[in-house]
């Protein structure tokens, strides 16, 4: 039978609502171990600090022994689910699909014991339903019960369409339970009415309805929007050790507790005596010196994080560089601020760079450039730096 601490580890650390509180916490002392699972829906290609809040609470199941299962969305992210947003969200292709699960994959590794997760695709089930079926599934729910979701109420306000399609969203991911015979579910606050869909459809179909909870959406590191990629506020799963560490150090002291409770193994105890003494008066950089240590130990070692913190120390400090800088070989002549940026590999995208030199974060040798069609004559070395943490040597190849 799980102990108090074994109970409260799973149901309170790090959680935002478990709504079916009293039948879950039966269900585990009564020693069964449960089919728990958490659905992706592979859109993109960066797992983050956000993403592992999650994971990291599949990572306690798994250690107590309950079976964890990742379900990838194959399906679903091909019709789009607007999570909160004002607009429908983009399908994607099977190629892009398969890429990204692949990669998911990987960076969910960083976290979890990959050999002892079950892998599920929702495409397997989903795609096989006959029209017959789908008007069954459909039947499990009203539109009145549908539209009291929250979103869709903003739709409403807002004068914003509504596809049909989207009502079937949630009854989509609320039959993936039925198929995995799944016991419990987790998501995020922002998945809650998803969640719940699949206990009354379960009920619907005469299966005992599974159990649900909800982690907490970690800010990024604005400390305001929730941390995405399209924001660029976001920690990476696989960022480098020295981009964690400094990306941790930038996040605004009110945050530094939550941090602590979401994005990493010190316990409740160690935050709550660290809580106290920044009450006391403790400088808030110790603290984040410290939680920027233990998120790169996670996804390094404690040697990368050693690293990482006199690497950081050097160049915000003494103004130094770092020890090891990318380099990139190009023809002498004259080349625009953006074609110049743009030939490195320090963003993702065009309109990544364009936003950074307009922000006034390229400099080159040190100095800001703001304009985008400011000419950089090249015929010696120079050092590119975007943003903090990111720097280019750029060297003129030999004519």
């Amino acid at each position: 039978m799980p102990s108090d601490t074994e109970i409260s580890e799973l149901l309170d650390r790090g959680i935002a609502e478990v709504p079916t509180r009293e039948s879950f916490e039966k269900k585990l002392r009564s020693g069964k171990k449960l089919r728990i699972y958490l659905g992706i829906d592979p859109t993109g290609s960066d797992l983050t600090l956000g993403h592992a809040v999650a994971l990291r609470k599949l990572q306690q199941f798994q250690k107590y022994g309950h079976h964890v299962i990742l379900l990838f969305g194959t399906f679903t992210a091909k019709i789009g689910d607007p999570t909160g947003k004002s607009e429908t969200r983009k399908p994607l292709t099977d190629a892009e699909i398969t890429k990204n699960m692949e990669t998911y994959l990987e960076q969910a590794g960083k976290v979890l014991d990959i050999s002892k997760v079950e892998i599920v695709k929702n495409g397997d089930w989903l795609s096989k339903m006959t029209f017959e079926d789908v008007l069954k599934l459909a039947g499990t729910f009203t539109v009145s019960q549908m539209l009291h979701r929250e979103m869709y109420q903003d739709r409403i306000k807002n004068n914003q369409e509504i596809n049909l399609v989207e009502f079937m969203y949630p009854l989509m991911q609320g039959y993936d339970p039925i198929p995995m015979k799944a016991d419990a579910e987790i998501g995020g606050t922002d998945q809650l009415f998803n969640l719940m869909a699949g206990r009354k459809i379960m009920e619907a179909y005469g299966i005992p309805p599974q159990e649900v909870l909800t982690v907490p959406i970690l800010e990024g590191l604005d400390g305001i929007e929730k941390m995405s990629k399209s924001l660029g506020n976001y920690i990476a799963i696989m960022d480098s050790p020295r981009e964690m560490f400094g990306k941790t150090m930038s996040i605004p002291d009110h945050l530094i507790l939550r941090y602590f409770e979401l994005a990493t193994t010190v316990s409740l105890d160690e935050i709550e005596a660290l809580k106290k003494e920044l009450k006391k008066g403790m400088n808030p950089r110790d603290a984040k010196v410290r939680l920027a240590k233990e998120i790169v130990t996670l996804f390094h070692d404690a040697s990368a994080a050693d690293h990482a913190e006199e690497e950081f120390n050097r160049m915000f400090q003494e103004k130094g560089l770092p020890d090891e800088i990318p380099e990139i070989s190009m023809k002498k002549g004259k080349y625009t601020l953006l074609d110049l940026v743009l030939k490195t590999s320090l963003f993702s995208s065009n309109s990544d760079a364009r936003r950074m030199i307009e922000q006034g974060g390229v400099k080159i040798n040190g100095e800001k450039k703001i304009a985008l069609d400011d000419e950089i004559q090249l015929d010696t070395e120079i050092i590119l730096q975007a943003g903090k943490r990111k720097f280019c040597k750029i060297i003129v190849a030999k004519s």
